[in-house]
């Protein structure tokens, strides 16, 4: 091929690309009963058979959603509003057999769910995620997209808080492409609006918004905000920097009250946090906020190979979510101590949770972080009505990530006088800022980098990775002057377990290893004896266990579905781990110890500009 033919064609294909435009108009013609009218019109794209389909997955949200299930009244038209033909050809997906160049489908969508991967219609406010929201064109995910949204009818005062990018017109917005368009959540009613703004290093600044719908004075609201800054304060220490927001902007948008379901989705430049509560201002509020705005680093900008391109059309496996999705677990709840919001106890509290679960959880000794995280596309929000053997074979990549990232912190302020910010700040130069995609094996790479030491960076990985050995805290912790202990030292156990409300019957599967387990029962087993006393309460149970230390042997009865059985139990001693200061244990803090655990778990925030205050 000749550079000049090679030149006119991709013209010619540059050309044709930029002339398909993706439109949509949205309507609430029945808001009041959760519906919106919505039109896409496809132009400029070649004539013949269109496919366009409801998404089946959600950025940030690896398993399966039917989004399908919720459109109906399909309709299609030509460029001059003439009916054609349309055909349903699969649960979420349309097929026009042939249109001209121009098509337009309205359909009716029905939303009552607002959280982070749902929408929610209503006459009081709407909450829109765009997978759950939009039909779309297949083949086309170039193609740039303007949307408008019809508000007329409605309150004067609400406004539409999106990462979209705005245009002349406050109710329209443009986004370059399906994959940018799918990632921009978007809220509208009467939001409560504050910003700030932080200087990176190179002199850019950045707009922080929140945009919150809740009932709440402004002065609540005001004070919210600021906490929410320190957030973001702290969390710019850990790089360095904010992204560069492409647009310039990151929000926050919030709604807190009780009309929504409880979650938090990340996005490229925003978050989508529903909580369910009425609305106080309170510290507690801010674990959903300080872990999302750390996504926009780790998994928006930072992010596995797996996941790219997104697909819109199943689910999404990967193989790196302990660290995508553990190790900002792990600053979530660190990046709230080191801004004043969470005391030391509580931090602690947390982090004893995730060495819990990297101890004391079967799935955790049986099954290593990655296959932990391949496990997503069943387990994140995905629907299921069968009984599953989990609490034996899985173990949560959040928290099972969090452990990780706490092990690797301590060993690298331990052994070489790094942070895992370093690794962090470092995985951020090489993949995040390049925007290049990560495996495994980078992450690896990277850390046998910062380290100097490739045999650390491989052990580590293979033991505690790939692998699933169990790792030594204590040790580690006691450089910071905390001590790791059993929470239940002592004290006769029967294992994991729940009960029907108020009853012996059991409602968990038992866990492999616990003494209810060794012998033999299962769920919706009924124990009806402990001991040779009768038994028909959990606080039965207790008191039956309170004359007995671990490794008694005692006698169980039980009753299984229609046999009655008996058994010998061995009691166990619970493996709950709890973590205290040495304040609190009643030991001696040396001044190497204070300034361990200061420089882990201390402010990095050198130096707060208050004249960029919240507006």
């Amino acid at each position: 091929m000749t550079k000049k033919l090679f030149l006119l064609l991709t013209v010619l294909i540059i050309s044709h690309t930029y002339a398909q435009k993706i439109s949509y108009v949205v309507t609430f013609p029945n808001i009041q009963h959760h519906e919106a009218r919505i039109s896409v019109i496809a132009s400029g794209i070649p004539a013949g058979k269109a496919v366009f389909r409801m998404s089946r997955s959600s950025p940030g949200r690896y398993a399966t959603h039917e989004f399908g299930k919720n459109v109906y009244d399909v309709e299609a038209l030509d460029s001059d509003g003439r009916p054609v033909t349309i055909n349903h050809t699969d649960g979420d997906t349309w097929e026009v057999p042939k249109q001209n160049g121009t098509v337009q489908i309205n359909y009716t969508l029905y939303a009552a769910h607002a959280d982070g991967t749902y929408s929610g219609i209503d006459q009081s406010s709407i909450h829109l995620n765009m997978p759950s929201t939009f039909m779309w064109i297949k083949g086309f995910d170039k193609a740039p997209i303007t949307i408008k949204f019809n508000l007329q009818p409605f309150d004067k005062k609400w406004t539409i808080a999106t990462q979209l990018k705005p245009t002349a017109n406050a109710a329209e917005f443009f986004a370059p492409g399906l994959q940018y368009f799918m990632d921009c959540p978007t809220k509208i009613g009467n939001l409560n609006w504050k910003e700030w703004s932080l200087k990176n290093p190179n002199g850019n600044n950045y707009t922080f918004k929140l945009a919150l719908e809740a009932d709440a004075t402004d002065t609540l609201v005001t004070s919210f905000a600021a906490k929410v800054k320190r957030i973001t304060q702290e969390a710019q220490a850990v790089f360095g920097e904010v992204p560069a927001f492409d647009y310039g902007t990151y929000t926050f948008i919030a709604s807190i009250n009780p009309y929504v379901k409880g979650d938090g989705m990340e996005h490229r430049n925003s978050t989508m946090i529903s909580l369910p509560y009425s609305f106080n201002g309170a510290n507690n509020l801010l674990g959903v906020f300080s872990h999302e705005f750390f996504h926009c680093w780790n998994v928006e900008r930072i992010r596995p190979k797996t996941l790219e391109p997104f697909n819109f059309e199943k689910s999404n496996m990967s193989n790196e979510l302990w660290c995508a999705e553990g190790f900002t677990q792990y600053y979530g709840d660190l990046l709230l101590g080191r801004a004043g919001l969470k005391p030391v106890e509580g931090v602690l509290a947390a982090m004893a949770g995730l060495i819990n679960t990297k101890e004391n959880s079967a799935g955790a000794k049986r099954f290593s972080p990655v296959e932990a995280s391949r496990h997503a596309v069943f387990v994140d929000a995905g629907v299921a009505i069968d009984r599953t053997n989990y609490p034996n074979m899985y173990s949560s990549y959040y928290p099972y990530g969090g452990a990780i990232a706490l092990a690797l912190d301590l060993t690298l302020r331990t052994k070489f006088n790094l942070t895992l910010d370093d690794y962090m700040t470092a995985l951020w130069k090489r993949f995040g800022k390049t925007e290049i995609a990560y495996t495994v094996a980078g992450l690896e790479e990277v850390l046998a980098g910062i380290t100097s030491d490739k045999t650390f960076a491989a052990g580590f990985f293979s033991r505690y990775i790939t692998g699933h050995e169990s790792f030594n805290y204590a040790p580690l912790l006691e450089k910071a002057g905390i001590v790791l202990k059993k929470q239940y030292a002592g004290k006769a156990w029967l294992g994991q377990v729940q009960f029907a409300e108020n009853t012996t019957t059991i409602s968990s599967n038992t866990i492999i290893g616990s003494p209810l387990y060794n012998a033999g029962l299962d769920f919706e087993d009924v124990i009806t004896q402990l001991d040779g006393k009768l038994v028909a309460r959990p606080a039965d149970i207790n008191e039956a266990l309170g004359s007995h230390k671990p490794g008694d042997s005692i006698s169980i009865q039980y009753k299984h579905r229609t046999a009655t059985k008996t058994a010998t139990l061995i009691l166990g001693e619970n493996p709950s781990y709890s973590l205290q200061t040495y304040e609190q244990a009643g030991l001696n803090l040396t001044g190497e110890m204070k300034a361990f655990r200061d420089n882990w778990l201390g402010t990095k925030v050198r130096t707060i500009d208050n004249r960029q205050a919240i507006q």
